[in-house]
């Protein structure tokens, strides 16, 4: 253009637009970065340096946002190790490090990131849990962490956020929970506070289980209170993350000592549910990543000791062996869950070629899908493995993949071999030893129940009625109790009268699991409109474990599952006759709620319900595989009392739920409580063997 007008000028006149001017295209203009404090910005900028924000910045380029504060590497506290074999006499050279985001250094909480190269074992897509909340490895899509619920943004958006529209969408419960006060109250009743140092780093079973019971019990509290808030469970927070991050803070975790080989107070197949619970029991320190490793010193030098894996799924694994695993590395950038990237040996992958030289043993925590939700996983933790070799190979994207072979140490207790033997009994491939019965219930279940026997000759338990539901002589009055009108099921943060009878919350998550122990149950009744699927109907929708009655060696018979369960989870009911006194002392099949039992949840974070009456069950002559649940001082199952209503009647009926996560075919016991006053035909005091630390010696 012949014009000469500056940056600033305006033309006076009008433009002739059939005159060219004389432009550069734009990717010829070379992008100017901000010089170091002090100095001038070079007009021969260098040009832009394509990386992740994690890459070096070209000479003379000082951090800009949003690059600033980038992550720093996995490098965990130098520990010495004892007892390892010599290193290689030719040391591995250290590589360049990969363009892409590092792993977090454990245990730092989880943070809001985005990148093209995501760790091993996360996923590009959040995977929905039973219990409503999305467990997602990666973060791309980036969240909140936050202890606190008071900031004025978050109440805003809390606010805005709607379940249910219409006249129905009105919340119920509007007070705010001090969760500072209520996790305070939690850790104090679970003596969980100022935890013996030397304890904490080293600690026992009982410890791991307490902290991982606490977390369990918090985050479902939490998802409750998100619940009535109107909040949209896996989309705005993260129960699961939340919950790990307030205990970590609290100082409230187990194994705080980082170590080579087996965990102390984790038994092999134990299962998780969330990978925060393996960070907290001290099993494997990264959130997010699929490698653990630490900095061991050798010969003055620090070389990364891998010590211990998770399998995920989201690589080329191979896990179809029980004793041996083809592990694939991890980095290399990732879209549509292909590499297109090669991997590096760096990092996680370093560290695994560094254990095979030096021989240590590393712990395998299983990834494997949750029969129960086909999107969810489950963790198990499969003991220790030696690496035995490891290569390159193409994979299927056509990019370099690092290969590792590990072989399992011998002689330890069955883990994964445990599942794979119990999915051939489902398919059908091998026969379960010592079956009696195929399914003792005749049909009456939804699920067939077999009869085990395989330590002795004993043919079965004595005849009795299969009956899957209790059986009232008269029900209760009731008081005209409001019925609801949710034709699409109860919703929290509405105006529902199940709900609020509930003190405002519903009492299961999406997925059926036990959200908080209160005094009473109230589901919903046979006059509610709402459907046989609403979730305030979760235990009148009968069994979805695939249970066994076995015979026990000392106990009698006893009852377990196929399945693993989840803490919180609805097992059965106990199922019987409801009888007005339990004084018969012949009868081994009673159960009576007006006994005393240990609260399992102190916190009195709902205002609670008094049971209006009492029941007294009698399984003697009819009942249901609740009748086979042994006594235990330390059990992993609790009752509750369930409150069915209708416009004149009421129906009280007993729940079984998991106290705790419970890994396939392990028994199933409750504590039977303590009668209030021992009468002269009443049940008598017997010898306990349930072989818990904690036991009593006896049981009634």
């Amino acid at each position: 253009m012949e014009d000469n007008l500056g940056s600033d000028s305006v033309p006076s006149g009008p433009i002739d637009k059939s005159r060219v001017m004389t432009v550069k295209p734009l990717r010829c203009l070379v992008p100017v970065f901000p010089s170091h404090s002090g100095s001038s910005a070079s007009p021969q900028a260098p040009p832009f340096a394509f990386g992740a924000p994690t890459a070096p910045f070209p000479p003379g380029a000082a951090q800009f946002f949003p690059f600033v504060g980038s992550h720093e590497s996995q490098t965990p506290a130098s520990v010495p190790i004892q007892g390892m074999p010599e290193p290689d006499a030719n040391p591995i050279v250290s590589p360049v490090p990969l363009n892409s985001f590092r792993t977090p250094a454990p245990p730092a909480p989880p943070v809001n990131t985005s990148g093209r190269g995501r760790p091993r074992g996360s996923t590009k897509s959040h995977e929905p849990y039973d219990d409503g909340y999305t467990q997602n490895g990666g973060y791309e899509n980036g969240f909140t962490i936050d202890t606190e619920d008071s900031s004025d943004a978050t109440k805003r958006k809390r606010k805005a956020r709607k379940i249910v529209k219409g006249p129905e969408a009105v919340a119920v419960s509007n007070s705010e929970v001090d969760i500072d006060e209520m996790v305070n109250h939690l850790l104090r009743s679970f003596n969980l506070v100022d935890i013996n140092t030397s304890l904490q780093a080293d600690s026992d079973r009982e410890l791991v289980q307490r902290v991982v019971l606490v977390y369990n019990l918090l985050r479902r509290k939490i998802m409750q209170l998100d619940d009535a808030k109107g909040i949209i469970p896996g989309i705005s927070r993260r129960a699961d993350l939340r919950s790990g991050t307030i205990l970590m803070n609290k100082g409230a975790r187990a194994n705080t000592r980082r170590r080579i080989g087996a965990v102390p107070g984790v038994n092999i197949g134990d299962v998780f549910f969330f990978r925060m619970e393996l960070c907290l029991a001290g099993l494997h320190a990264p959130i997010m990543a699929g490698i653990d490793y630490l900095n061991s010193k050798v010969s003055g030098d620090e070389e990364p000791i891998a010590v211990s894996i998770v399998t995920s799924g989201g690589y080329e694994d191979d896990g179809d062996d029980g004793e041996v695993l083809i592990y694939s590395g991890q980095g290399g950038g990732q879209r549509n869950d292909k590499l297109i990237t090669d991997q590096k040996l760096e990092r996680g992958n370093l560290a695994l070629e560094k254990s095979l030289h030096k021989g240590n043993e590393v712990r395998v925590v299983r990834g494997l899908k949750d029969g129960t939700n086909l999107t969810g996983k489950i963790y198990v933790y499969d003991g220790v493995y030696k690496l035995h070799e490891s290569w390159i190979e193409k994979g299927k994207s056509g990019c370099n993949v690092f290969k590792y072979k590990l072989i399992r140490v011998a002689g330890q207790p069955e883990g994964f071999m445990l599942w794979k033997s119990i999915q051939q009994w489902r398919d059908g491939v091998t026969a379960r030893v010592g079956v009696i019965l195929p399914d003792l219930t005749s049909g009456a279940e939804n699920l067939p129940i077999c009869l085990v026997n395989d330590v002795d000759s004993e043919k079965g338990p004595a005849y009795f009625t299969y009956s899957s539901s209790l059986k009232f002589a008269k029900p209760f009055r009731s008081s005209k109790s409001s019925i609801c009108r949710c034709s699409n099921g109860c919703q929290p943060a509405t105006n529902c009268p199940c709900v609020e009878k509930n003190g405002g919350y519903l009492p299961y998550s999406i997925g059926g699991v036990l959200l908080s122990h209160n005094s009473v149950i109230h589901e919903c009744g046979s006059s509610c409109l709402c459907p046989s699927t609403c979730r305030n109907r979760v235990s009148q929708t009968g069994l979805k474990l695939h249970l066994e009655v076995f015979r026990t060696k000392d106990k009698g018979w006893g009852l377990r599952s196929w399945d693993p369960i989840r803490a919180g989870a609805f097992i059965c009911e106990y199922a019987g006759d409801v009888i007005e006194t339990g004084n018969d002392s012949d009868d081994e099949y009673v159960f009576d709620s007006t006994r005393s039992f240990e609260a399992l949840e102190p916190v009195p974070t709902d205002e609670p319900v008094k049971p209006p009456f009492p029941v007294i069950v009698s399984a003697k002559n009819k009942g249901n595989v609740g009748r086979f649940m042994n006594h235990s001082c330390s059990p992993n199952v609790c009752w509750q009392p369930i409150l069915r209503e209708n416009e004149e009647e009421c129906y009280l009926h007993i729940g079984f739920y998991a106290i705790k996560h419970i890994p396939p075919l392990q028994e199933l016991t409750y504590d039977y409580g303590i009668p209030q006053a021992e009468k002269k035909n009443g049940p008598q005091r017997k010898k306990c063997l349930c072989g818990s630390t904690k036991c009593r010696g006896y049981f009634y």
